[in-house]
């Protein structure tokens, strides 16, 4: 048992002007946090037991799957260029020198630690699997701190690495995790969405994250009863069928004069079409992920109501970033002026040489076989059209001419892309692939985030182990990470987007889970009374905080409520006749029960909000 009165709980009334989203303010406000200065900050002693809380539950989980390690955070240059991602990881490192000059970065993640680890100590198939784990400070020189702790430049994470001698291996290592993270989410009380993923900087082959739907978040997930859930980066859904244009003239792509009518909404207007009728062009300049490797231009097309997803587009096309095309690129690579790009006769540029600059994968092997048949010809702007212009005929699309567009364009007859590939964002409400019910789609914040790095590291550092049959072989890497603090913003965000703005952490999380409020101390009955209770609910198990100042009743509901925990026990006059008052917080429920009874309803209750898992 706790005594408020002994404690430092400094709540404020009003959230600091410059406090954004709802965690930040009830953080603040509650006692939780202080701010040090842009994205770094201080856990008081709110703050630093639910985040103990967290990591002892997510210590509990990892331990029957893993192995805890304890990493150091100050790191050498070397190991990250071995790795290739001295340079790769940016602003985003801090770097710093030692008093004699070398090079060292403060850790952002440790897959080139572990690896050394790795390629050190293990020999042998006999010594694989291994599942090593930490729970460690990591930092990102983050250049918009922001959100409180959802977006910060230090912060704690439990990252763990697999090492297997196969796929299959790392499919079992995986699939732990997958279970784990399912158990530790639910015991910390969260709504989460396990969601396909794109891999990013992290490389491999799979990817999923752990996402809990809130306004707070930055990135989009779509989800549907049907089960289907994707990062918006790797959606896909089932398009309704949409009505082709008649054809006029003699059905061939007809130049129409369209002066002005540079935007989609124009044209549409211009030439009464809907948007879905129309052919979008997005051009871009690919930037290789190799340095010196020639720039590629990228032409998209796909409907007129759909937006390009870049993070799609890479991954076909095999570029690292993409930048739009300046005017004096469109002119060179596609042929026309902004507004009125379209597919017909788009130009071809650039040399047979480029083509070694693309990286390997089966959409980019395409683009080197389309080019291969015909090398005299030399590396065409790749053109990639997306699937919801497949099979369509008669649209309308820019002429690559001022003031110009043609009708009647059909893909496949006029014009033949590179490749098919799916490069939009999907919308809410159409068909997921599964089971054909709308999708969801909304902001979300990332919690955990699970990889199949393959060969990645192994390869580039030179870990190997002897297999069965005496030969050397690379062990196959698995990562896997959570945000440990992004677990307790998610819970508090959840609750008060549920509750007008109030919260209730979960009582698995909570700083307590219960705080026993005496509404008048200087009631030496009542003071008496609530210290009885609060000592026979703490030699019960519960974790309790008894809430014994010197101040107006109204006061400490407010500071109860302010700091989040799940249950009170309000001890008032009703005591003369044996009653409390049990306030449920998670519930907004109030009920007078029997001083006798307390325990045993706050022990149903809790055992209710466990999961079964």
């Amino acid at each position: 048992m706790h005594r408020w009165s002994q404690l430092f709980i400094p709540t404020l009334r009003e959230a600091p002007t410059d406090a954004e989203v709802a965690s930040h303010k009830l953080l603040l406000r509650g006692g939780y946090v202080r701010q040090l200065g842009a994205g770094i900050y201080s856990y008081l002693f709110l703050g630093n037991r639910s985040v103990k809380k967290i990591v002892a539950i997510i210590q509990e989980e990892m331990d029957k799957i893993g192995q805890e390690m304890f990493l150091p955070t100050i790191l050498p240059r070397e190991i990250w260029e071995e790795s290739g991602r001295w340079a790769g990881m940016g602003e985003n490192m801090f770097r710093l020198k030692d008093r004699k000059g070398a090079d060292l970065c403060l850790g952002m993640t440790h897959e080139e630690v572990m690896t050394d680890i790795a390629r050190k100590e293990l020999q042998s198939y006999k010594q694989l699997p291994q599942i090593w784990y930490q729970i460690q400070t990591k930092f990102r020189d983050e250049p918009r701190p922001k959100s409180g702790l959802l977006r910060v430049r230090q912060f704690t994470m439990k990252d763990s690495y697999s090492f297997d001698i196969d796929e299959a291996g790392l499919d079992v290592s995986y699939m732990k995790h997958d279970a784990a993270y399912r158990r530790i989410f639910e015991r910390c009380g969260l709504e989460f969405v396990a969601v396909e993923a794109d891999s990013g900087s992290m490389g491999g082959s799979q990817s999923q994250e752990f996402m809990v739907y809130t306004e707070a978040g930055e990135d989009l997930i779509a989800s549907s009863p049907s089960g289907y859930a994707a990062n918006l980066e790797k959606a896909v859904s089932v398009l309704a069928p949409v009505e082709d244009l008649p054809a006029t003239g003699d059905g061939m792509p007809e130049l129409v004069f369209t002066p002005g009518k540079g935007a989609i909404a124009d044209i549409c207007e211009f030439l009464g079409i809907l948007p879905s009728q129309d052919i979008k062009c997005v051009a871009f300049m690919g930037i290789p992920s190799k340095a010196g490797d020639p720039l590629r231009p990228i032409a998209a097309f796909l409907r007129g109501d759909h937006q390009v997803n870049e993070t799609k587009l890479c991954a076909v096309t095999g570029v690292a970033e993409l930048r739009p095309m300046l005017p004096e690129e469109l002119a060179v690579y596609i042929g026309g002026p902004a507004g009125y790009l379209g597919p017909v006769g788009i130009a071809e540029v650039m040399t047979q040489g480029s083509l070694n600059g693309l990286n390997s994968g089966k959409a980019v092997d395409k683009v080197k076989g389309v080019f291969r048949a015909n090398p005299e010809e030399g590396l065409k702007t790749i053109v990639v059209l997306d699937p919801g212009l497949d099979g369509r005929k008669n649209l309308v699309a820019g002429a690559n001419q001022m003031d110009y567009h043609y009708r009647n364009v059909t893909p496949g007859r006029d014009f033949t892309p590179t490749m098919t590939a799916d490069v939009r964002n999907i919308l809410e409400g159409e068909a997921d692939p599964i089971g054909g019910l709308p999708l969801r789609l909304g902001k979300a914040v990332e919690i955990g985030h699970i990889f199949k790095l393959g060969y990645k590291y192994t390869k580039a550092m030179g870990a190997s182990v002897l297999n069965k049959d005496g030969k050397e072989t690379m062990p196959i890497m698995g990562c896997y990470g959570i945000g440990v603090e992004r677990i307790l913003t998610a819970a508090i965000e959840t609750s008060a987007a549920k509750n007008g703005g109030a919260y209730a952490l979960p009582a698995s999380i909570a700083p307590f889970q219960v705080v026993v409020t005496v509404t008048n101390v200087s009631e030496a009955a009542l003071l008496a009374a609530g210290e009885q209770v609060a000592a026979d609910l703490t030699k019960a198990g519960f974790d309790v905080l008894l809430d014994d100042r010197d101040e107006r009743a109204g006061v400490k509901f407010k500071d109860a409520d302010l700091i989040g925990i799940p249950y009170r026990v309000n001890v008032g006059r009703g005591v003369a006749e044996g009653l409390l008052e049990l306030v449920d917080r998670l519930k907004g429920t109030s009920t007078n029960v029997a001083i006798a009874a307390i325990s045993g309803l706050l022990g149903s209750a809790l055992e209710a909000t466990e999961p079964s898992v």
